[in-house]
């Protein structure tokens, strides 16, 4: 990996996934902020962190993806009291409640907290990514869109018929789209930002255990073939692939390279063709936009003023 001196990093995501990423950029040098809703987790993280790598630099700070207003406040605490953003990971997830939740706004859980939040906090984030050095936003996807994932544009939120997998595998659909169309149009707005997507195959986090639950069917072979599943620290690799590695592209996906993208190291992965309509990609943006109030054209408008850090101090961007 290479030294991330200098750099800001947000990584959603207390645990799993989330853990390994910040603990490898923070052993690279980064300057790592964990974003979650739990302050214990939170707070256990960065300490677990400090305690395997004495000099990191890791700090946790609250934000509920599942509630657009946590959101929001923490992209305005962010940006009082930092320059700039350097890499964004949307990483943090739920999967598989077996009964509809909701969003403090009423969204679906699985679509409001794994999508629409990401999709919420970039925005958010946007002019501190546009002062951001090489920027990149990395935003997780899944396997479980490899195989009849759709957006369900009349039915986004589930109402009319709720099936666990299925609406997790369209919110990670959606989490793929908005990584691909975000590329697109930084490119073809001049934002200057290289988006990402990966998705990490098949590991041993605790998804299943939160969310189905422990004792659910799917938590059950969470717990029993174990061995199925390959160590968190092997599944983070593509996201850190895809966050650090001067080969990574902008507009691509990479996941593991072995095994039907279930384990192995990162390599490029196959993109289902839902992900490429880009008829489908654009509204869904339109109607993301309009639920998660936010717009990215006004945000990348902002002008990129220099900084004030702190009373006299101004770090020229």
């Amino acid at each position: 990996m290479p030294s991330q001196n200098g750099r800001t990093i947000v990584v959603t995501g207390t645990g799993g996934l989330g853990f390994h990423d910040a603990l490898a950029l923070a052993r690279a040098g980064g300057d790592v902020i964990i974003a979650g809703r739990n302050p214990r987790k939170g707070s256990d993280a960065v300490a677990r962190i400090k305690q395997s790598v004495r000099q990191a630099r890791v700090s946790y700070e609250p934000v509920d993806l599942a509630d657009l207003a946590s959101v929001a406040e923490f992209g305005r605490r962010l940006g009082d009291g930092r320059e700039r953003v350097d890499t964004l990971i949307n990483n943090a997830a739920v999967m598989t409640p077996p009964q509809r939740q909701t969003t403090t706004a009423g969204f679906e859980l699985q679509f409001g907290t794994n999508y629409l939040g990401h999709f919420a906090l970039t925005a958010h984030l946007l002019p501190m990514l546009r002062r951001g050095r090489d920027p990149r936003v990395i935003t997780l996807s899944s396997i479980a869109v490899r195989r009849n994932a759709a957006i369900n544009l009349n039915d986004l939120q589930a109402e009319k018929a709720y099936q666990p997998m299925p609406v997790y595998a369209q919110s990670k659909l959606a989490c793929l789209m908005f990584a691909l169309e975000l590329q697109r149009r930084s490119v073809e707005a001049g934002w200057g930002l290289t988006s990402i997507a990966a998705h990490p195959g098949i590991s041993r986090t605790d998804l299943l255990h939160n969310a189905p639950g422990r004792y659910s069917v799917q938590g059950l072979l969470r717990s029993i073939l174990w061995f199925l599943f390959q160590p968190a620290a092997q599944g983070a690799l593509p996201t850190l692939f895809a966050a650090t590695s001067p080969d990574a592209r902008g507009g691509k996906y990479y996941g593991p390279d072995r095994l039907s993208e279930t384990r192995g190291h990162p390599g490029e992965a196959a993109i289902p063709a839902a992900a490429l309509d880009m008829q489908v990609a654009r509204r869904l943006w339109e109607v993301s936009e309009d639920l998660a109030k936010v717009d990215f054209t006004a945000a990348a408008a902002t002008p990129l003023q220099p900084h004030r850090s702190g009373p006299g101090l101004v770090a020229e961007v």
